[in-house]
Protein backbone atom coordinates (compact mmCIF):
# COMPACT_ATOMS: atom_id res chain seq x y z
CA UNK A 1 0.00 0.00 0.00
CA UNK A 2 3.28 2.22 0.85
CA UNK A 3 4.50 1.68 -2.59
CA UNK A 4 1.04 2.20 -4.58
CA UNK A 5 0.99 5.73 -2.37
CA UNK A 6 4.43 6.66 -3.76
CA UNK A 7 3.97 5.54 -7.40
CA UNK A 8 2.43 8.79 -7.95
CA UNK A 9 5.38 10.81 -6.65
CA UNK A 10 7.62 8.82 -8.92
CA UNK A 11 5.75 9.32 -11.97
CA UNK A 12 5.66 13.08 -11.72
CA UNK A 13 9.09 13.29 -11.33
CA UNK A 14 9.35 11.15 -14.40
CA UNK A 15 7.07 13.99 -16.29
CA UNK A 16 9.48 16.22 -15.73
CA UNK A 17 12.32 14.37 -16.68
CA UNK A 18 10.79 13.52 -19.87
CA UNK A 19 9.85 17.32 -20.50
CA UNK A 20 13.25 17.92 -19.78
CA UNK A 21 14.45 15.97 -22.42
CA UNK A 22 11.62 17.54 -24.86
CA UNK A 23 12.89 20.85 -24.26
CA UNK A 24 16.35 19.82 -25.26
CA UNK A 25 16.03 17.77 -28.16
CA UNK A 26 12.99 20.28 -29.51
CA UNK A 27 15.69 22.89 -29.25
CA UNK A 28 18.30 21.58 -31.01
CA UNK A 29 15.61 20.22 -33.70
CA UNK A 30 14.54 23.70 -34.04
CA UNK A 31 18.23 25.15 -34.19
CA UNK A 32 19.56 22.79 -37.00
CA UNK A 33 16.57 24.03 -39.23
CA UNK A 34 13.45 21.41 -39.39
CA UNK A 35 10.54 23.53 -39.60
CA UNK A 36 8.43 23.69 -36.10
CA UNK A 37 4.87 22.80 -38.03
CA UNK A 38 6.12 19.72 -39.51
CA UNK A 39 7.93 18.74 -36.56
CA UNK A 40 4.82 18.43 -34.67
CA UNK A 41 3.03 16.45 -37.82
CA UNK A 42 5.61 13.69 -37.64
CA UNK A 43 5.70 13.69 -33.61
CA UNK A 44 2.21 12.77 -33.50
CA UNK A 45 1.99 10.47 -36.40
CA UNK A 46 4.50 8.66 -34.87
CA UNK A 47 3.06 8.46 -31.57
CA UNK A 48 0.10 7.25 -33.30
CA UNK A 49 1.68 4.80 -35.63
CA UNK A 50 2.69 3.43 -32.01
CA UNK A 51 0.11 3.84 -29.56
CA UNK A 52 -2.88 3.17 -31.82
CA UNK A 53 -2.09 -0.58 -32.44
CA UNK A 54 -1.31 -1.03 -28.67
CA UNK A 55 -4.52 0.54 -27.38
CA UNK A 56 -6.16 -1.86 -29.74
CA UNK A 57 -4.87 -4.77 -28.38
CA UNK A 58 -4.98 -4.01 -25.32
CA UNK A 59 -9.01 -3.68 -25.41
CA UNK A 60 -9.16 -6.49 -27.08
CA UNK A 61 -7.31 -8.55 -24.44
CA UNK A 62 -9.19 -6.83 -21.79
CA UNK A 63 -12.39 -7.65 -23.16
CA UNK A 64 -11.37 -11.37 -23.91
CA UNK A 65 -10.16 -11.29 -19.99
CA UNK A 66 -13.03 -9.58 -18.69
CA UNK A 67 -16.78 -11.74 -18.48
CA UNK A 68 -18.08 -9.83 -15.33
CA UNK A 69 -16.68 -6.51 -15.25
CA UNK A 70 -18.62 -3.47 -16.36
CA UNK A 71 -16.91 -2.84 -19.96
CA UNK A 72 -16.29 0.26 -21.22
CA UNK A 73 -18.28 2.54 -22.88
CA UNK A 74 -18.72 2.38 -26.86
CA UNK A 75 -17.31 5.09 -28.56
CA UNK A 76 -20.23 7.28 -29.66
CA UNK A 77 -19.78 10.02 -31.75
CA UNK A 78 -20.69 12.69 -29.18
CA UNK A 79 -17.49 10.95 -27.68
CA UNK A 80 -15.21 11.18 -30.86
CA UNK A 81 -15.87 14.82 -31.44
CA UNK A 82 -14.95 15.71 -28.05
CA UNK A 83 -11.46 13.70 -28.09
CA UNK A 84 -11.45 15.83 -31.41
CA UNK A 85 -11.51 19.28 -30.14
CA UNK A 86 -9.76 17.96 -26.90
CA UNK A 87 -6.83 16.83 -29.46
CA UNK A 88 -7.14 20.56 -30.96
CA UNK A 89 -6.89 22.17 -27.56
CA UNK A 90 -4.20 19.79 -26.61
CA UNK A 91 -2.30 19.21 -29.12
CA UNK A 92 -2.62 20.79 -32.14
CA UNK A 93 -3.27 24.51 -30.87
CA UNK A 94 -0.88 24.06 -27.73
CA UNK A 95 2.44 22.14 -29.44
CA UNK A 96 2.49 24.26 -32.76
CA UNK A 97 2.60 27.48 -30.67
CA UNK A 98 4.70 25.88 -28.02
CA UNK A 99 7.23 25.02 -30.90
CA UNK A 100 7.31 28.30 -32.26
CA UNK A 101 7.72 30.41 -29.33
CA UNK A 102 10.69 28.16 -28.33
CA UNK A 103 12.37 28.41 -31.56
CA UNK A 104 12.34 32.37 -30.46
CA UNK A 105 14.13 32.18 -26.88
CA UNK A 106 15.66 29.60 -25.48
CA UNK A 107 15.49 25.85 -23.90
CA UNK A 108 15.26 27.22 -20.51
CA UNK A 109 12.79 29.86 -20.80
CA UNK A 110 10.48 27.26 -22.61
CA UNK A 111 11.46 25.06 -19.48
CA UNK A 112 10.61 28.09 -17.16
CA UNK A 113 7.29 29.27 -18.81
CA UNK A 114 6.02 25.43 -17.66
CA UNK A 115 6.10 27.52 -14.57
CA UNK A 116 2.99 29.19 -14.89
CA UNK A 117 1.05 25.69 -15.10
CA UNK A 118 0.65 25.91 -11.23
CA UNK A 119 -1.11 28.86 -11.49
CA UNK A 120 -3.24 27.94 -14.63
CA UNK A 121 -4.29 24.41 -13.44
CA UNK A 122 -5.18 25.93 -9.35
CA UNK A 123 -7.31 28.59 -11.08
CA UNK A 124 -9.27 26.51 -13.30
CA UNK A 125 -9.61 23.69 -10.99
CA UNK A 126 -11.03 26.06 -8.89
CA UNK A 127 -13.43 27.73 -11.38
CA UNK A 128 -14.42 24.21 -12.45
CA UNK A 129 -14.55 23.16 -8.69
CA UNK A 130 -12.03 20.57 -8.93
CA UNK A 131 -9.93 22.35 -6.07
CA UNK A 132 -11.34 23.83 -2.95
CA UNK A 133 -9.72 27.31 -1.66
CA UNK A 134 -9.44 28.18 2.36
CA UNK A 135 -8.16 31.05 2.89
CA UNK A 136 -8.37 30.71 6.64
CA UNK A 137 -6.27 28.04 6.78
CA UNK A 138 -2.60 27.43 6.65
CA UNK A 139 -3.04 25.09 3.48
CA UNK A 140 -4.86 27.47 1.29
CA UNK A 141 -2.51 30.47 2.40
CA UNK A 142 -0.02 28.14 1.07
CA UNK A 143 -1.42 26.93 -2.13
CA UNK A 144 -2.07 31.37 -2.71
CA UNK A 145 1.61 32.04 -2.02
CA UNK A 146 2.79 28.86 -4.24
CA UNK A 147 1.02 30.53 -7.35
CA UNK A 148 2.05 33.86 -6.66
CA UNK A 149 5.93 32.38 -6.47
CA UNK A 150 5.24 30.38 -9.58
CA UNK A 151 4.31 33.60 -11.18
CA UNK A 152 7.07 35.53 -10.30
CA UNK A 153 9.54 33.06 -11.07
CA UNK A 154 8.23 32.85 -14.66
CA UNK A 155 8.62 36.36 -14.86
CA UNK A 156 12.11 37.15 -13.75
CA UNK A 157 13.52 34.17 -15.53
CA UNK A 158 11.53 35.14 -19.00
CA UNK A 159 12.57 39.59 -18.59
CA UNK A 160 15.49 39.79 -16.46
CA UNK A 161 19.42 38.90 -17.53
CA UNK A 162 21.40 38.57 -15.10
CA UNK A 163 24.73 37.94 -15.01
CA UNK A 164 25.78 34.90 -17.06
CA UNK A 165 27.63 31.54 -16.12
CA UNK A 166 29.93 29.68 -18.27
CA UNK A 167 28.61 26.80 -20.15
CA UNK A 168 28.92 23.24 -18.15
CA UNK A 169 30.56 21.97 -21.78
CA UNK A 170 33.04 23.56 -23.89
CA UNK A 171 31.83 21.62 -26.82
CA UNK A 172 27.83 20.81 -26.52
CA UNK A 173 26.81 17.42 -27.86
CA UNK A 174 23.93 19.07 -30.17
CA UNK A 175 25.35 22.68 -30.29
CA UNK A 176 24.71 24.34 -34.35
CA UNK A 177 26.31 27.61 -36.02
CA UNK A 178 25.28 30.56 -34.08
CA UNK A 179 22.36 32.37 -35.32
CA UNK A 180 21.27 35.97 -34.66
CA UNK A 181 19.80 36.78 -31.14
CA UNK A 182 15.84 37.47 -30.89
CA UNK A 183 14.83 41.12 -30.51
CA UNK A 184 13.66 42.14 -27.30
CA UNK A 185 10.50 42.44 -28.97
CA UNK A 186 10.48 39.12 -30.24
CA UNK A 187 11.64 37.65 -27.22
CA UNK A 188 9.00 39.11 -24.97
CA UNK A 189 6.17 37.94 -27.67
CA UNK A 190 7.95 34.26 -27.55
CA UNK A 191 7.48 34.05 -23.43
CA UNK A 192 4.06 35.25 -23.75
CA UNK A 193 3.07 33.07 -26.36
CA UNK A 194 5.02 29.77 -24.32
CA UNK A 195 2.73 31.10 -21.06
CA UNK A 196 -0.14 31.39 -23.06
CA UNK A 197 0.72 27.57 -24.67
CA UNK A 198 1.25 26.41 -21.24
CA UNK A 199 -2.35 27.78 -20.10
CA UNK A 200 -4.15 25.80 -22.92
CA UNK A 201 -1.82 22.69 -22.01
CA UNK A 202 -2.90 23.10 -18.30
CA UNK A 203 -6.86 23.20 -19.49
CA UNK A 204 -5.81 20.09 -21.59
CA UNK A 205 -4.67 18.40 -18.03
CA UNK A 206 -8.01 19.69 -16.01
CA UNK A 207 -10.38 18.30 -18.62
CA UNK A 208 -8.62 14.69 -18.68
CA UNK A 209 -10.00 13.90 -15.05
CA UNK A 210 -14.12 14.21 -16.55
CA UNK A 211 -13.00 12.47 -19.73
CA UNK A 212 -11.22 9.52 -18.26
CA UNK A 213 -14.47 9.16 -15.44
CA UNK A 214 -16.99 9.14 -18.91
CA UNK A 215 -14.29 7.16 -20.86
CA UNK A 216 -11.76 5.22 -17.97
CA UNK A 217 -9.48 3.55 -21.31
CA UNK A 218 -6.63 5.90 -20.73
CA UNK A 219 -4.32 4.28 -23.45
CA UNK A 220 -7.95 4.50 -25.89
CA UNK A 221 -7.88 7.97 -24.90
CA UNK A 222 -4.81 8.87 -25.19
CA UNK A 223 -4.15 7.37 -28.76
CA UNK A 224 -7.15 8.79 -30.38
CA UNK A 225 -6.51 11.88 -29.15
CA UNK A 226 -3.12 11.67 -31.26
CA UNK A 227 -4.27 10.76 -34.24
CA UNK A 228 -6.55 13.54 -34.75
CA UNK A 229 -3.75 15.87 -33.62
CA UNK A 230 -1.93 14.58 -36.14
CA UNK A 231 -4.75 14.81 -38.92
CA UNK A 232 -5.37 18.35 -37.97
CA UNK A 233 -1.37 19.14 -37.91
CA UNK A 234 -0.95 17.75 -41.40
CA UNK A 235 -3.40 20.14 -42.35
CA UNK A 236 -1.52 23.31 -41.03
CA UNK A 237 1.79 21.85 -41.80
CA UNK A 238 0.95 21.77 -45.50
CA UNK A 239 -0.93 25.46 -45.23
CA UNK A 240 2.21 26.86 -43.70
CA UNK A 241 5.20 25.23 -45.82
CA UNK A 242 4.30 24.07 -49.26
CA UNK A 243 7.93 22.85 -49.82
CA UNK A 244 7.80 18.88 -49.45
CA UNK A 245 11.68 18.89 -49.76
CA UNK A 246 11.58 20.76 -46.46
CA UNK A 247 9.88 17.68 -45.21
CA UNK A 248 12.79 15.24 -45.44
CA UNK A 249 14.03 13.80 -42.17
CA UNK A 250 17.65 13.09 -42.36
CA UNK A 251 19.75 10.85 -39.81
CA UNK A 252 20.38 13.50 -37.54
CA UNK A 253 18.72 15.39 -34.52
CA UNK A 254 15.68 15.99 -36.52
CA UNK A 255 14.76 12.52 -36.59
CA UNK A 256 15.90 11.86 -32.61
CA UNK A 257 13.44 14.77 -31.58
CA UNK A 258 10.85 13.16 -33.96
CA UNK A 259 11.53 9.85 -31.84
CA UNK A 260 12.01 10.68 -29.00
CA UNK A 261 8.98 13.24 -28.65
CA UNK A 262 7.12 11.23 -30.48
CA UNK A 263 7.26 7.69 -27.87
CA UNK A 264 8.28 9.56 -24.87
CA UNK A 265 6.95 13.41 -25.52
CA UNK A 266 3.81 12.56 -26.50
CA UNK A 267 2.66 9.01 -26.09
CA UNK A 268 4.37 7.95 -22.70
CA UNK A 269 3.56 11.63 -21.56
CA UNK A 270 0.00 12.33 -22.26
CA UNK A 271 -0.75 8.88 -20.47
CA UNK A 272 1.36 9.50 -17.00
CA UNK A 273 -0.52 12.64 -17.09
CA UNK A 274 -3.41 11.63 -17.77
CA UNK A 275 -3.01 8.22 -15.33
CA UNK A 276 -1.33 11.34 -12.41
CA UNK A 277 -4.12 13.11 -12.99
CA UNK A 278 -6.73 11.14 -12.11
CA UNK A 279 -5.06 9.62 -9.14
CA UNK A 280 -3.98 12.90 -7.66
CA UNK A 281 -5.99 15.35 -9.31
CA UNK A 282 -4.71 17.99 -11.98
CA UNK A 283 -2.77 20.17 -9.66
CA UNK A 284 -0.61 17.67 -8.11
CA UNK A 285 0.06 16.99 -12.15
CA UNK A 286 1.30 20.74 -12.60
CA UNK A 287 2.77 21.75 -8.95
CA UNK A 288 6.07 19.66 -10.33
CA UNK A 289 6.55 21.68 -13.40
CA UNK A 290 9.60 23.77 -11.62
CA UNK A 291 11.50 20.48 -11.05
CA UNK A 292 11.80 20.40 -15.17
CA UNK A 293 13.65 24.17 -14.80
CA UNK A 294 16.48 22.47 -12.72
CA UNK A 295 16.91 19.78 -14.94
CA UNK A 296 16.93 21.92 -18.25
CA UNK A 297 19.32 24.65 -16.59
CA UNK A 298 21.87 21.90 -16.72
CA UNK A 299 20.90 19.43 -19.80
CA UNK A 300 20.40 22.81 -21.83
CA UNK A 301 24.15 24.29 -20.99
CA UNK A 302 25.75 20.98 -21.34
CA UNK A 303 23.87 19.75 -24.60
CA UNK A 304 23.52 22.81 -26.11
CA UNK A 305 25.92 25.23 -25.10
CA UNK A 306 23.34 27.75 -23.84
CA UNK A 307 24.60 30.41 -21.41
CA UNK A 308 23.03 30.45 -17.94
CA UNK A 309 21.96 33.23 -16.42
CA UNK A 310 21.23 34.59 -13.15
CA UNK A 311 17.77 35.50 -14.17
CA UNK A 312 17.03 34.11 -17.67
Amino acid sequence: MADRSKKPYVVAVAIQAIYTGLFVVSKAAFDSGINTYVFIFYRLAAATALLLPIALIDSTCRRSRSTTATPAPALSCRLLFKLFLYALLGNTFTLNMYNVSLKQTSATVGSAATNSMPVATFLLAVLLRMEAVKLRSRSGLGKLAGVALCLAGVLVIAFYAGPSIRPLAHNPVFAHKPKSVSSGAEWIKGTFLLILACATWSLWIVLQVPLLKEYPNKLMATALQCMFGALQSFVVAVVVERDFTKWKLGLDIGLLAVLYSAFLGTGALMYLQAWCAEMRGPVFVAMWSPLALIFTIFCSSFFLGEAVHLGR
